[in-house]
């Protein structure tokens, strides 16, 4: 004799319909989920460019701390170094936490954070410090720099506002964002920052161009562009007196000059860890400089790899992309990954002498607090955004064949 068989419905009746009872996952298993998840090559390459900032910032330490030493005060040389240590293990805390995100909790997150600098940036000039006749940074127990932490929030925000158009293709999201983006630059101009103002447009650009910007529209945005720089010349002594310099060759006093000479005064191979003799004379040896320091001690060679890992993250960030179907992650993720290679390039083509100087950092590789922060809060929602079920199959498409399905969809 068979056992009767139990069910859920023989047991409330007929059409009964049990519902679904929620599971607590053990963090064990958020573990496991993350681990099968998370982009592991995109990892690895934040991990080795963050071992090469922790030598390139100790072997930077000691020029920065003897331009700062008075004939009373002698700073520790390795006061830098001992200090990047310490934000770089807050950083990758802050990496690692951010990439447990899914995705809806990596927007609002974005959302909060990007309101609450873009209130601070209205109030940067009245109550802002002042350093090299500009005012960017607000002290919070420590320089707190409110537009390094709006870029990874621009982004989102702008992603947010793009992907409307999966709800109502009429909606004028390339003019909302258009908007939002003049405001940040105009804010960024009150301090000035020409240089982040000009990497929020290549932050626009990129977005804009993938969520359907028309073409005819792009000779419109360059002489928008050009523009803006022309007033930004006219207008900006700051401005003026950086393009000036870039373009008439300098003097062997200029910060872009003495960063050039310094890259290659180490041939291929380097002179050697604190072997360095031009970097003493490099001002911000450890922030906006640190690729020529990397150059004169280490060589032109290691110069080449950090370039080419680099290219490798952005590459990787872009490949990740390759059939996405969420609107929304796909503009995300390459915004963030448009702030963070943006950044890195123009920095290093500073340090080359092919651009003008900007004072902007390495990421994930100059000495810095609220930059070291601002740059693992990006590539922690940029790594939150691009997990990925490896079991699960995705459509992908353009734009229009995104909201061409959303349409057709009940």
């Amino acid at each position: 004799m068979s056992a009767p068989v139990f069910s859920a419905t023989s047991a409330r009746g007929p059409g009964a319909y049990l519902p679904p009872v929620p599971v607590q996952r053990r963090w064990r298993d958020s573990v496991r989920i993350w681990w099968r998840e998370i982009d592991k090559l995109m990892l690895l390459l934040i991990g080795l460019l963050m071992a090469i900032g922790l030598v390139a910032v100790a072997a930077a330490s000691p020029a920065s701390a003897d331009m700062l030493s008075t004939a009373s005060t002698r700073l520790d040389p390795l006061m830098f170094f001992k200090r990047h240590i310490v934000f770089q293990l807050i950083g990758l805390a802050v990496l690692i936490g951010l990439s447990f995100l899914d995705r809806d909790q990596a927007r609002r997150l974005g959302i909060l954070v990007g309101a609450v600098m873009l209130a601070l940036l209205f109030v940067v000039p009245f109550i802002g410090e002042e350093k090299n006749g500009a005012r960017r940074w607000i002290n919070v127990g420590m320089s707190l720099q409110p537009s390094e932490f709006l870029k990874p929030g621009f982004a989102i925000i702008c992603a947010w506002i793009l992907s409307w158009r999966l709800r109502d293709p009429g909606l004028p999201v390339i003019a909302f964002v258009t908007g939002f983006f003049a405001l940040i630059a105009g804010l960024l101009m009150l301090q000035p920052n020409l240089g982040d103002a000009i990497l929020f447009g290549g932050i626009w650009l990129v977005m804009v161009l993938l969520a359907g910007l028309p073409w005819q529209r792009i000779a419109g945005v360059g002489a928008a562009g050009i523009t803006a720089l022309t007033l930004a010349y006219l207008f900006y002594d700051n401005a003026r007196h950086r393009i000036d310099g870039f373009l008439g060759g300098g003097t062997a006093f200029d910060q872009v000059d003495l960063a050039q000479r310094t890259i290659t005064a180490g041939g291929w191979t380097g002179a050697g860890l604190w072997l360095g003799t031009r970097k003493m004379n490099l001002p911000e040896a450890h922030t906006d400089y640190i690729f020529s320091v990397i150059g004169e001690e280490f060589g032109l060679i290691v110069c080449g790899v950090i370039v080419v890992l680099y290219c490798g993250l952005v590459m990787r960030a872009l490949l990740r992309l390759t059939g996405e179907d969420n609107l929304f992650a796909l503009l995300a993720a390459a915004g963030l990954v448009t702030q963070f290679g943006g950044q890195a390039f123009i920095n290093i083509l500073v340090n080359l002498k092919l651009f003008p100087s900007k004072g902007m950092t390495l990421p994930l590789i100059s000495y810095g607090g609220s930059s070291t922060l601002a740059v693992c809060f990006t590539l922690g929602l940029l790594l939150a955004i691009t997990r990925r079920n490896p079991f699960l199959a995705r459509e992908g498409g353009s734009l229009r064949e995104l909201i061409e399905r959303k349409e057709e969809r009940p």
